[in-house]
């Protein structure tokens, strides 16, 4: 049987914040989920500092983020210039990632780190835990208080939201509503490169 699968968010908290909620619930080895591991107004979180903080609290570390990052060097995974999560969960780099994971859970305590705060507002969640979850997972998103959020209580937090949305259909099955949810989380989370004069804007402003 798989272990529990944790995910949580580093947010702006500091790095001693973050080695809080990890220990206290026993995490022992943690998975790098972003895309790219670095955070101008967080340094505390780029991907050195993190691993080396993390492993002077004897908790492992793992970059996972070329594997199950939202941010896809595939073209096949973009419909008019956004990542379309179902297809990237396909990809054979994606699904390699996931037996990664699922190997590291028969020794390792495994949290998933992504940058939000909020499940809902992260791939960790709209994306990698529910893959997860079709394998037979189960899933606990930590929060900023410690407390435990599960899979399914996320979900029902999301579509609770949803139903607020005039297009959202509430005459579905149980199946269908949680597919719809994931679905419109997704086109409103998924990545979407910035055109070029964009990214050169943001490089330029980053230099200085």
């Amino acid at each position: 049987m798989l272990n529990t699968i944790f995910t949580v968010g580093h947010s702006t908290h500091e790095i001693g914040k973050l080695i809080e909620l990890l220990k206290m619930h026993d995490i022992t080895a943690v998975c790098d989920v972003r895309s790219s591991p670095y955070s101008r107004f967080n340094p505390q979180y780029n991907r050195e500092s993190l691993k080396d903080n993390l492993l002077e609290n004897g908790i492992k570390y793992v970059f996972l983020g070329k594997e199950l990052g939202a941010r896809s060097d595939d073209p096949t995974c973009y419909q008019d210039g956004k990542v379309q999560y179902d297809r990237l969960a396909k990809t054979e780099l994606f699904q390699l990632g996931l037996e990664r994971l699922l190997k590291g859970t028969r020794d390792y305590n495994i949290a998933l780190v992504c940058a939000e705060k909020d499940p809902l507002e992260c791939h960790r969640t709209i994306l990698v835990a529910r893959e997860l979850e079709r394998k037979g997972c189960s899933i606990s998103h930590i929060l900023e208080t410690g407390e435990i959020e599960t899979h399914d209580e996320a979900i029902e937090r999301l579509i609770k939201r949803l139903n607020a949305d005039p297009d959202y259909d509430l005459f579905l099955t149980k199946e269908e509503i949680r597919n719809q949810a994931y679905s419109k989380q997704a086109e409103k989370i998924s990545y979407t490169p910035p055109k070029d004069d964009e990214r050169t804007s943001a490089n330029m402003k980053f230099a200085k």
